[in-house]
């Protein structure tokens, strides 16, 4: 009878029939004295993936398996796999562990093992091991000891290839011993030079040397990488062919001298020398290469004796010539593929011709061995290829594999909850696919990889994705330099990973609290808002519509022409920035904007952006303020949006180059903002005007807004009379505002001020519209409305603010001539008044009960009043507020009675609580006022940072406090230089990836640091936004049962399950369930962590502090603490999965402190050391 296996197919047959010896061998002659022993247990001298794949073929085969492990792989699914495992290397670190001969073959005698496998790496190419077996009376499951010698010694290897006639590319001809034997080789070769491991390969050892400058460092590099890797650090020089094809031929022996061929692959897609991509058979490949490449390997195998499985690789150069470069005596990683073109079971094999059988036996015949179609494997690995590759460790918090038809999975610890350490390679899972062709095997690839779900750990499948879909790759022509010259395969996609960045999130807050401050105890209210029924269809046609049909001019004619009162509703603003701190969140407002867009369409606008809303929005709210435009223009499309600008300052509270200003008006109009309200704090023309201009610019509706402050109906206030104010309306008007706008933020608009005032403005400007914009603090806001309303309600119109207290209320505003209806009002009424519980920790309410008609006296704006309060609370002086407010009073008449807005508001603001925090009294601060340290708001303010106030700035006061402070003279953004936004583009591009978008510009533009750091936030804990209010700011309860849902038709199931203890990391792990399955995250517990010491982190906007780019360990430390460095040079090396990284320094300058020590532990960003820029200590030495 004759045995033959087929690969997989047989593999059935082959176990009923496992321990029948055949009783003829006609297929072959074999010698007699050789004698079938089969086996009965395997070891894996090895770990990881490849371990499992040698397990699961002896199960196949009814063989019992063995399993080592170091003390780091204790939780490592290979010890699991396996029949029995054992311990080897105790003490021993990682690496070295694998390595310990005596501890292995101990292992294997004292537990019968009949045979033991290597796998890959390790020892797998030792002739010292295969010895060791042999004289233990253990079988090794690879070639003899000899050839094993012969093909892991390259030098001897090429030899051999040399006598059998094999071309082979010029190299030493033995190990070279020092540095001066590759200088003297690149003296007779030139350059490049490429030094090799000489007892091993996977790359480890490998490096390129293009010039005689990196000479040095390459050789002292690849020989401590090979020493780590194979306990050698022997190499050889070779002369390195420049964009050569790897291709490689898979061989297989018997002990009866029988070799046959499996064809090729081609592995020329590498990184770092390492195989990234494998494909079977090579495409594009001449047939009479083909047949050259085998029969040479055949034929070197012959020479030798080989028996087992093995792989002969060549280079194959541009005009078509090959060159033989080694043997690798063992199972190679990418084996898998030949195994779906050829249908072999090349581990089957190996067991079967260790236990004796000849290949014929096997049915394993040349002529017998077909092509089957195209394989390809992707290894894919936890490294991050937009960081060179680095590799990344830590817990896998989710793994979802790709599969389904032609996809082969081989994987060891890719599952849900596996710890990646940084002490061994970073392979995580092969996948191989197959197809009829390379485009069908690419395609099933895609497939598989976009299918993939890895969080926890940063992995190459982006890049692999950009290396599958490349045209070059998918036209079969790539060569060894094939990711060098295609940059575009670092485009990466980013990975949203939005599910279990919230997780994160949610875990964040359960343990440590809300992300944003709270300024009171208070839980938001557990009752959700009733959305009022809304009409399907289009919302009814609007004033946006007249004025995208007429324009700006056209639109403030059909304003003006409006027989009644228009009003303008500030609940998504104003109202909320008054009442709520600015934190209602674009959650809310989307929720209830369909509800205003089909009920009030006849609404003059809807305020609902600028000012504090868009630094708020980022800084505590997490999310985009741009988006929040887009998103309410899309479902409020036919009502006009009115916006908050702060003149020159934007929606900044700084000085800005004026193409800044124009530049973000642009963007605004461009992303659905239709009405520029654009004032100044301290009505400064030439401010206002630069706004005005810009919103022009733009197209948008310009309305100018004069603050208002005084009372122009008392004869003893005249410094801000009715005079001063048509002087300004005058030049408003002017300058072309399509609508002015009396900005009443304090509410200290009475009655007879508001019907003098309005009065003599539609006196002198009869065909402009005008808008009243007031708070109500004091609780006169409505009569002072009806006042004006009664007396130009004819023609005249006014645009009111609403919400509560506040601000004057939509339902007292409708009974004034105006077509909204009631009872819309009370459904949108009761939406907020819901809302508002949710917002209970921001709520005024909290600190204030009631209205205040001590405003005519302080004049304290209505959006300053309540968070004045709240930070007197925070400053420890809530007992003293009534103290805070007098002070306020005193403040504002030491700097020259001001207008009060923001941002000169709070300049007075800050003056008067630090006027009550020192106990100082208006003369004491004007007769210590030289020696005194003021707010920095105050000392800006009188060098002219925000303008120059009506009156001019106080003297002498202003004089004492600046000194010899430089001054700034006229408009203060007049003298800033264009910003570059190409520049800064790019800048942000380089930091957060290519989806940076012309308003992330513009972000960055207004506040530098708040973007940098919402961008942070949302790097880790994803699009918060999605969340509703409660769950943003208390997180879940435990057993609490909710949906988030990320976009249409993507909707999170999530229950949280349990609050883990405290580990000795400082961390508490999370339980949730997520659409049926069990989740979990580790969250830091901030308090536990400031008891705990840990080594501390660089902090990447510290341009000195340098932080490791991934984890391992410290090799050498290159610098002394105190040394001058210059910009690249090598600081420190780190180790991590058997892989040297040379961290450079990124500037010139002096190491200050060095915070690690060879063999140092590190994680990622992990502090290195502090070095001080060189133009820092010559400014210091000056």
């Amino acid at each position: 009878m004759l045995l033959q296996v087929g690969g997989k197919r047989s593999a059935l047959g082959l176990l009923a029939i496992r321990r029948v010896w055949s009783m003829t061998r006609s297929a072959h002659t074999a010698p007699q004295t050789l004698e079938y022993k089969p086996i009965k247990k395997v070891m894996v001298a090895n770990r990881g993936e490849i371990a499992i794949r040698v397990f699961r073929a002896c199960t196949e085969l009814g063989i019992r398996t063995v399993a080592v492990y170091s003390e780091q792989d204790t939780g490592q699914m290979h010890r699991q796999k396996a029949d029995e495992a054992y311990l080897i290397g105790k003490g021993l670190p990682p690496v070295a562990a694998y390595l310990h001969i005596p501890d292995i073959i101990k292992v294997a005698k004292e537990n019968d093992v009949d045979a033991i496998h290597p796998g890959y790496g390790f020892l797998s190419e030792r002739a010292d091991f295969a010895q060791a077996c042999v004289d233990a009376g253990v079988r090794f499951i690879g070639p003899t000891p000899d050839v094993v010698r012969k093909m892991g010694d390259k030098i001897e290897a090429r030899s051999i290839a040399i006598s059998a006639g094999v071309p082979v590319v010029p190299g030493t001809d033995a190990p070279i011993s020092s540095l001066q034997e590759a200088q003297e080789f690149s003296n007779s070769y030139g350059f490049p030079i490429i030094f090799k491991a000489a007892y091993g390969g996977g790359g480890r050892g490998m490096r390129v040397v293009r010039e005689y400058e990196e000479l040095d460092e390459n050789y002292q590099r690849a020989y401590s990488e090979a020493l780590a890797a194979f306990g050698n650090g022997a190499l050889f020089v070779e002369k390195f062919i420049e964009k050569p094809r790897h291709i490689e031929v898979q061989i297989l022996g018997d002990k009866y001298g029988n070799v046959i061929h499996l064809y090729e692959r081609d592995c020329s897609i590498q990184r770092r020398h390492q195989k990234v991509v494998e494909i079977a058979p090579a495409t594009q490949l001449d047939p009479h290469l083909r047949d050259r490449l085998t029969a040479d390997s055949v034929n070197l195998a012959r020479q030798v004796g080989y028996e087992n499985a093995g792989t002969v690789e060549f280079l194959v150069d541009k005009h078509g010539k090959h060159y033989f470069i080694e043997v690798n005596s063992r199972l190679q990683v990418e084996h898998t593929v030949t195994e779906e073109i050829t249908d072999v079971d090349l581990v089957h094999s190996q067991l079967r011709v260790c236990e004796g059988r000849s290949l014929p036996e096997l049915g394993l015949k040349q002529d017998k061995i077909r092509i089957n179609g195209y394989a390809i494997q992707c290894r894919v690995t936890t490294e991050d290829p937009a960081r060179g590759f680095q590799p990344d460790t830590g817990r896998l918090e989710v793994f979802r594999s790709g599969e389904g038809m032609g996809i082969r999975l081989d994987s060891a610890s890719a599952f849900q909850g596996a710890v990646i350490s940084p002490h061994y390679d970073s392979l995580l899972v092969k996948v191989i696919a197959s197809g009829k062709d390379l485009p069908a095997a690419s395609a099933k690839m895609s497939r598989a990889l976009a299918e993939f779900r890895v969080r926890g750990v940063k992995t190459n499948i982006p890049f692999l994705q950009n290396v599958l879909s490349n045209n070059q790759f998918l036209n079969g022509t790539v060569d060894t330099q094939f990711i060098d010259e295609n940059p575009d395969l670092f485009n990466l996609k980013p990975v949203q990973n939005r599910a279990q960045k919230l997780l994160h999130y949610l875990g964040h807050v359960m343990v440590n609290g809300p992300t944003t401050p709270i300024p009171v105890k208070a839980k938001p209210s557990p009752i959700d808002p009733v959305i009022p029924p809304v009409p399907l269809g289009e919302p009814p046609v609007g004033f946006r519509d007249v004025l995208l049909r007429e324009g700006p001019d056209g639109f403030a004619k059909a304003v003006r022409a409006h027989q009644g009162l228009l009003l303008m509703d500030t609940t998504f603003r104003d109202a909320h920035q008054s009442l709520l701190a600015t934190r209602v969140r674009t959650h809310d407002l989307k929720r209830i904007a369909p509800f205003v867009a089909h009920s009030f369409s006849n609404l003059f606008s809807v305020e609902n952006w600028g000012g504090a809303t868009f630094d708020v929005a980022m800084r505590f709210l997490c999310e985009c303020p741009w988006k929040r435009l887009q998103e309410l223009r899309a479902l409020m499309p036919n009502v006009p949006f009115q916006m908050l600008l702060r003149g020159a300052n934007a929606v900044g509270y700084t000085n800005y180059p004026d193409n800044a200003v124009f530049k973000f008006c642009e963007v605004a109009k461009e992303n659905g903002m239709d009405i520029f309200r654009v004032f100044d704090s301290l009505n400064y023309l030439p401010n206002m005007l630069l706004g005005m201009e810009a919103a022009g610019a733009a197209g948008g509706v310009v309305e100018a807004a004069i603050s208002y402050t005084g009372d122009v109906s008392d004869p003893m206030r005249q410094k801000y009379s009715l005079d001063y104010y048509l002087k300004l309306a005058d030049e408003l008007v002017k300058a072309g505002t399509h609508i002015l706008c009396i900005k009443d933020m304090a509410g200290l608009l009475k009655p007879d001020s508001g019907r003098l005032l309005v009065g003599a403005l539609r006196d002198r400007f009869p065909n402009v519209p005008i808008h009243v914009h007031t708070h109500d603090t004091a609780g006169a806001g409505v009569a002072a409305m009806l006042a004006r309303v009664c007396v130009f309600v004819a023609r005249d119109f006014s645009v009111w603010s609403v919400w509560e207290t506040i601000c004057p209320t939509m339902g007292h505003c409708v009974t004034c001539r105006c077509s909204i209806s009631l009872e819309k009002v009370f459904d949108y009424s009761e939406y907020w008044e819901v809302t508002r519980g949710l917002y209970a920790p921001f709520d005024c309410t909290a600190t204030m009960k009631s209205g205040n008609a001590d405003v005519y006296e302080n004049e304290i704006p209505g959006g300053q009043y309540t968070n004045l309060h709240f930070q007197a609370h925070s400053m420890g002086l809530g007992n003293k507020f009534k103290e805070v407010k007098k002070a306020y009073v005193e403040a504002n008449k030491l700097l020259g009675d001001l207008i009060k807005v923001t941002p000169s508001s709070k300049i007075v603001g800050d003056l008067a609580q630090f006027m009550v925090q020192n106990a100082l009294t208006r003369a004491e601060v004007e007769e210590r006022a030289d020696e005194l340290s003021f707010p920095l708001s105050v000392v800006e303010f009188l060098q002219g940072h925000i303008g120059i106030p009506h009156g001019g700035f106080p003297e002498p006061f202003r004089s004492k406090v600046l000194k010899s402070l430089p001054r700034v003279e006229g408009r203060p953004g007049a003298s800033l230089p264009p910003m570059d936004f190409q520049v800064l583009e790019k800048q942000l591009r380089d930091a957060h990836g290519d989806e940076i978008t012309p308003e992330d510009v513009m972000s960055a533009a207004m506040y530098p640091k708040v973007f940098q750091e919402f961008k942070e936030f949302t790097r880790t804990f994803g699009p918060v936004d999605c969340l509703d209010t409660r769950l943003f700011l208390d997180g879940p309860k435990i057993a609490e049962e909710f949906e988030v849902e990320l976009e249409r038709g993507k909707t999170l199931h999530i229950k949280a399950l349990a609050l883990g203890d405290l580990n000795k990391a400082g961390q508490r792990e999370v339980f949730f369930e997520l659409n049926g399955q069990l989740r979990s995250v580790l969250v830091k517990d901030t308090v536990a962590m400031k008891e705990m010491h840990f080594h501390p982190k660089a902090l990447k906007d510290v341009r000195g502090q340098i932080g490791a780019p991934m984890p391992g360990k410290v090799v050498e430390v290159k610098v002394k603490q105190g040394q001058q460095v210059e910009k690249g040079q090598p600081l420190c090396v780190l180790s991590a999965m058997k892989m040297e990284t040379v961290v450079n320094s990124p500037l010139s300058g002096t190491v200050a402190k060095i915070y690690v020590t060879a063999d140092s532990t590190l994680e990622g960003d992990d502090l290195i050391l502090e070095c001080y820029a060189v133009y820092i200590e010559m400014f210091v030495s000056l």
